[in-house]
C-alpha cells in the first residue's frame, strides 16, 4: 500500500520535479498546497502519511505551518524541502517537529533515503 504525500511548495517546478521522481514508488501525491495556510486548511480532509514542506513561502512560511499542524496533529509526520541548508535551519526544523530535511536542489535517492528513514 502506497504512501499518501501532501506536497506543500509555492513552485510549480518542484511539484512536477517530485512527480516524475516519486513516480514507480510506494509514494503518491495525495495533494499539492501552494501556501501553508493551504496545507493547514487541507490537512483533515487529505490525511496524508507525509508532508513535504518548503520552507519560504509567500504568506505563511512553511516552519510555522508545520507548528500549526503538529500542534493539530502530533502524529503528523513532516519533512522539509528547502535550499536553506544552513544549520539554524536544519535545528528550528527539528525544533518545529519535522522528521526530516532534504536540500534543494534534491536527487531521487537523496529524496527516497529520507522519507524512507520516517517510516522506520
Amino acid at each position: 500500500m502506497s504512501k499518501r504525500i501532501m506536497v506543500v511548495d509555492d513552485s510549480r517546478l518542484v511539484r512536477v520535479q517530485l512527480a516524475d521522481l516519486l513516480e514507480g514508488t510506494d509514494y503518491e501525491i495525495a495533494a499539492y498546497c501552494r501556501s501553508g495556510e493551504e496545507a493547514i486548511a487541507q490537512y483533515d480532509e487529505v490525511n496524508p502519511d507525509l508532508v513535504t514542506m518548503d520552507i519560504i513561502m509567500h504568506g505563511m512560511d512553511g516552519l510555522e505551518a508545520s507548528k500549526i499542524i503538529l500542534k493539530e496533529h502530533p502524529d503528523a509526520k513532516i519533512v522539509m524541502l528547502s535550499s536553506l541548508a544552513y544549520d539554524d535551519t536544519y535545528e528550528k526544523a527539528k525544533e518545529v517537529g519535522a522528521k526530516g530535511f532534504v536540500d534543494k536542489p534534491f536527487h531521487r535517492e537523496q529524496l527516497l533515503k529520507v522519507l524512507g528513514e520516517v517510516f522506520c
